[in-house]
């Protein structure tokens, strides 16, 4: 793994690894900057840790790492990600109780893509779609109020 961190980080790999249980979910992202810019005025996210190489965000009661393609030089995904423009085709990243109303304006006063716009669902939701940095496809949604 290429590091390009310059300071410590807030826990240790083995440590943090070990901490961690039920579903994990990790990007592969350009920027970890960017995509943590993203996380924090389209999401509401906080970002727990940061630094150039890895991030750990978290919104909603949810929390996801982002790592830094560099990280990966000598993963077996590294192949995987060279030279693909959008990732996690066929993926949506739903983050529930997160309002897509405010997400959408948040993501166009950022220049960010809005996909859909909020609508209401069948299936008891409103959502939109906005398309973050690496192409990812983030779907905040809020329960909508029973009549």
């Amino acid at each position: 793994m290429t590091s390009k961190r310059t300071g410590t980080p807030w826990m240790s790999a083995d440590d943090y690894g070990r901490s961690l249980s039920g579903l994990g979910v990790n990007l592969l992202v350009t920027s970890v900057e960017e995509s943590t810019r993203f996380a924090t005025t389209v999401l509401s996210a906080e970002i727990v840790y940061g630094d150039v190489d890895f991030a750990v965000v978290k919104a909603c009661g949810v929390e996801w790492m982002l790592h830094a393609d560099h990280t990966y030089d000598h993963h077996p995904m590294a192949g995987v990600i060279e030279d693909v423009a959008a990732r996690g085709c066929g993926i949506e990243l739903r983050i529930h109780h997160c309002d897509p109303d405010i997400a959408c304006a948040n993501a166009r006063k950022h220049g960010y893509m809005v996909l859909a716009d909020p609508m209401d669902k069948p299936h008891g939701v409103r959502e939109a779609f906005i398309v973050a940095p690496d192409g990812y496809i983030w779907v905040p949604d809020s329960p909508l109020s029973i009549d």
